[in-house]
């Protein structure tokens, strides 16, 4: 994973345990020796660089390639396993660093690499993560962790999101009010130095990862307000930001300044073009979100919300695409399906316009402790899926969140994609958070709609308690573990209703067989949480504001005692146990042989409360047997 482009098996086996060498003839590739050296001495493996093999035994040759036969050939590699040899090729090094990466996930638990040939390529050259910082900082070994999971999956842009209205966590030397802890209204004290940032920037370099950071301006902005005591787009405010672009590009060797100039009032519409030409002068490449402020054509372009209509018609403008990627607006189930299904910029590849995609985590509700930000956030299981669609290509046309009819092409591709995707979990990802489980196989018989009049306790015929669930008519089936008849946005994300209607209750049927009576753990939610908004917490009693249920065999299934029942929206209040992720799973007794599931899906308006509690009409309930 990513699936390679080409993929051909032969016949013959590599036995790693007789390799005594890799070799390398051209200096050239000498730091990725290092690497598979590294990774194969934590296998057991002990080899020697040099440039022979040592004493007749199977060897690994790390060799230059032209690449004539692969597209994008900065970063395609050809990697050959013979009995005798392995073979990685590139015509750069981060060519046949992906090549180590694929080797290594060929290598078995008994040490062997089946005979074959592989040639790759990516379909995108920017594939990239972004962690937002300025809210809630991660310390450098938990940033580590994820370039490192980057890097073993091809990713190569790390999107450093370090200024924020929260804290400003860069040091500056010129201006060291900017990191005071008075400033900073979460994480005090907390920033990045000078020498931690220039570890951060080799560490992902080491790993042909290009680090991108981002000092929003002039929105987003309020630390620095508190901190120089004037505004961003005020003229002392312009001068101080064009001094810290100076010390910061002077201080760092990196090709790009993401400024960001989103959700902001313009109020010195000379702001942006003097930042973009003293950057630009200065060397280096500017990238904004879309919609943004008054950019230049030069600046490229990242897109966070509209249509890439604007930007993509034109020739003078390069964009990247972030749209529906923001993994903090995703469950866990719901990340996986609408990110491998998604068709990035809308093309199959990349060109020299559309340069690729960033999935981004924007945590901005605070945090117990750093962790949460990847245990609340699907970031590894969206990340492997994104890796797969961003090196792979190709996707479904539109936005869906949903797997597909069972049986249908879409259900069977993103069906073998989970099977790889729970390998390499149950592989690679022991001891870190990794929520997600199998739900590829796992289909509902849906039965409505009936109209409810706005009453979210109305009873109809499927909670009977004489009727055969069995005899009702079924107006579609469905596949998954999260089901989502309607999303937040709609029409732009398609649920699994094509005509979702107000004021109707949908049931949700499947049964599940247990070879024996016993008590089994799942996951079951009604009310994701974006962690964007200030939601609202369940009511206690409640699954959701919906009245939604579950009952098995007929029996109703109580919701969790939340910790924080009710509690009113509130963004410096940490989740506790709100998604059914990072909470104690639901026991449920099973059984023996049959076990009837319904799920209650009641709703009155589509409206939310307010902006910060929207509608997402949605159930998961789903057996963790795969944990």
């Amino acid at each position: 994973m990513p699936l390679p482009q080409h993929l051909e098996r032969k016949f013959g086996v590599f036995e790693l345990k007789s390799c005594r060498a890799i070799v390398v003839q051209d200096d050239l590739f000498i730091p990725e020796a290092k690497f598979l050296q590294i990774a194969l001495k934590s296998q057991g493996i002990e080899v020697k660089i040099g440039k022979l093999p040592v004493d007749g035994s199977p060897y690994i040759l790390l060799a230059k390639d032209g690449m004539l036969d692969a597209e994008f050939k900065d970063e395609a590699y050809r990697l050959t396993v013979s009995p005798d040899k392995i073979t990685i090729k590139g015509l750069h090094k981060k060519g046949v660093f992906y090549g180590i990466q694929t080797l290594k996930q060929l290598i078995s638990v008994d040490k062997k690499v089946l005979s074959c040939e592989v040639v790759d390529w990516p379909a995108f050259s920017w594939r990239g993560y972004m962690v937002d910082v300025g809210r809630n900082f991660q310390s450098l070994a938990l940033l580590k962790q994820q370039i490192d999971v980057m890097a073993a999956y091809k990713l190569n842009i790390f999107h450093f999101h370090a200024t924020e209205d929260i804290a400003w966590r860069l040091e500056s030397k010129q201006y060291p009010q900017l990191t005071a802890p008075e400033t900073m209204l979460r994480n005090k004290g907390d920033f990045y130095t000078v020498a931690q940032m220039k570890e951060l920037i080799a560490y992902c370099k080491e790993r042909h990862i290009t680090l991108v950071p981002e000092i929003d301006m002039p929105g987003h902005s309020e630390a620095f307000k508190r901190a120089m005591k004037t505004e961003m787009q005020s003229d002392t405010g312009l001068m101080i930001v064009k001094n810290l672009i100076r010390e910061f590009i002077k201080t760092y060797n990196l090709p790009y300044l993401h400024i960001g100039a989103d959700e902001v009032k313009i109020t010195n519409a000379n702001f942006l073009p003097e930042v973009t030409k003293l950057i630009e002068q200065l060397g280096k490449k500017v990238i904004g979100w879309e919609p943004g402020g008054n950019f230049t054509e030069s600046t490229i372009r990242q897109l966070w919300m509209e249509g890439a209509t604007k930007v993509s018609k034109n020739k003078n403008i390069q964009y990247i695409d972030s749209r529906h990627l923001y993994l903090n607006h995703m469950d866990p189930l719901e990340s996986v399906v609408t990110i491998f299904n998604r068709k990035i910029s809308n093309l199959d590849k990349g060109d020299a316009n559309a340069l690729g995609g960033v999935i981004c985590n924007w945590p901005d509700r605070n945090v117990q402790k750093q962790e949460d930000a990847l245990i609340q956030n699907p970031v590894y299981p969206a990340m492997l899926a994104f890796s797969e669609r961003s090196w792979r290509g190709g996707g479904i046309p539109g936005w869906m969140a949903k797997i597909g009819q069972p049986g249908s092409t879409d259900a069977m591709g993103f069906s073998e994609f989970e099977n790889r995707l729970m390998q390499h979990k149950q592989r690679y990802f022991s001891g870190l958070p990794f929520p997600y489980t199998t739900q590829a196989d796992v289909t509902w018989k849906l039965i409505g709609p009936f109209a409810n009049g706005g009453d979210l306790t109305a009873s109809f015929e499927p909670e009977a308690a004489t009727v055969n669930l069995d005899s009702l008519p079924v107006a579609m089936e469905v596949r998954g573990g999260t089901i989502i008849l309607r999303h937040w946005w709609t029409p732009q994300v398609t649920g699994v209703l094509d005509k979702p209607q107000e004021n109707t209750t949908w049931y949700a049927y499947r049964k599940i067989w247990a070879d024996a009576d016993e008590s089994k753990d799942f996951w079951i939610g009604f009310n994701n949480m974006s962690r964007s908004y200030a939601s609202n917490s369940p009511e206690k009693g409640t699954w959701d504001n919906r009245k939604s249920n579950v009952h098995v065999n007929g029996v109703l299934i109580d919701p969790p005692a939340w910790k924080q029942a009710g509690l009113s929206g509130n963004m410096e209040i940490p989740l506790i146990d709100e998604g059914y992720e990072f909470r104690a799973a639901t026991k449920i007794a099973l059984k023996q042989g049959w076990n009837e599931v319904l799920i209650k899906l009641p709703i009155a308006s589509f409206k939310g409360a307010d902006w910060k509690n929207p509608q997402k009409w949605m159930f998961t309930f789903v057996a963790l047997d795969a944990l």
